[in-house]
C-alpha cells in the first residue's frame, strides 16, 4: 500500500508539467502575436495565420480554412532607397548631368553649377524665346526635349527659375517683368508635363523678373547674362 503511494506520487508531477508547457506556449504563441501587430507585415501576417490552420489543439481538432482579412498599409509615392541614397549627392548628380550634356553635344547652350539646394542649370532666354515673348521658339522646344530625357533619369524636384533684365515691358499680356518671368517659367513646366509626360508634381515655376540680376544692366552685355531660365535640380 505505501509503494502504490509513492509511486503515484513520483507519477504526478509529469501530468501537471504537461499543461504548464502547453500554457508556456500558448502566452509565447500571444505574445508573438501582439508584436507582429506592432509592427505588422501583411506577408508575415498572413504566414503566421496559415500557420494555424490544419491540426488542431486537441485530438480530431482542425481550424477552418477562412479568409482572414488583412490589413492594407498606406503605400508613400516616394523613390526607392537606392536611387534617393545615389541622388541624393549633388556632387554625384552634377556629374552626371555634365556627362549627359556632353554626350549629347549642348554643354555650351547650359551652363551647369553646384549649388547648396542642388544643381543649377542656366539656360540664356534667346535659346527659348523671342524677345518679349513667353512662347517657345521651336529650337528651344528641341533643346528642352533633350533635357526632358536628362530629367526623366532621376526622381529629383525641379524648380523653374524665369529672369529678365531690367527694361521694362508694358504690354496688355504682360505688364511687367513679373508677369514675363512667371510665364516664361509656366511654360517651360507645362512643356516638360503636358508634351514630354513628366511628372507635374515635381516641377514649381516662379518668376523674379529683374530682382536678382547677375551683372550690372547698366550694359547690353551684363543685360544679355540677367535674361536667362534657371533649372533647380533639388538634392533630397
Amino acid at each position: 500500500m505505501t509503494r502504490r503511494r509513492r509511486a503515484e506520487a513520483v507519477a504526478a508531477p509529469a501530468s501537471w508539467l504537461t499543461t504548464y508547457a502547453d500554457l508556456v506556449t500558448l502566452l509565447l504563441c500571444f505574445f508573438v502575436l501582439l508584436y507582429s501587430f506592432s509592427t505588422l507585415d501583411a506577408q508575415k501576417f498572413r504566414r503566421f495565420v496559415l500557420s494555424f490552420q490544419g491540426q488542431g489543439v486537441l485530438d480530431g481538432g482542425t481550424v477552418p480554412d477562412t479568409e482572414i482579412p488583412v490589413p492594407r498599409e498606406e503605400v508613400e509615392d516616394v523613390s526607392t532607397d537606392e536611387t534617393g541614397a545615389f541622388w541624393a549627392s549633388s556632387g554625384q548628380l552634377m556629374i552626371h548631368v555634365q556627362a549627359f550634356l556632353a554626350a549629347h553635344g549642348i554643354e555650351a547652350q547650359v551652363q551647369v553649377y553646384l549649388e547648396e539646394q542642388g544643381v543649377l542649370l542656366e539656360l540664356k532666354d534667346h535659346l527659348l524665346f523671342d524677345s518679349a515673348r513667353a512662347d517657345l521658339r521651336p529650337e528651344g522646344m528641341g533643346l528642352l526635349n533633350t533635357l526632358s530625357t536628362l530629367l526623366g533619369q532621376f526622381p529629383n524636384d525641379v524648380g523653374i527659375q524665369g529672369h529678365t533684365d531690367n527694361v521694362p515691358i508694358r504690354t496688355v499680356e504682360f505688364p511687367t517683368n513679373w508677369e514675363l518671368s512667371t510665364a516664361r517659367a509656366a511654360r517651360v513646366v507645362r512643356y516638360f508635363t503636358e508634351v514630354r509626360g513628366l511628372d507635374p508634381r515635381r516641377f514649381a515655376a516662379t518668376g523674379h523678373g529683374e530682382f536678382r540680376p547677375l551683372e550690372s544692366n547698366a550694359t547690353a552685355e551684363g543685360r544679355a547674362k540677367n535674361r536667362r531660365v534657371i533649372f533647380l535640380l533639388k538634392g533630397f
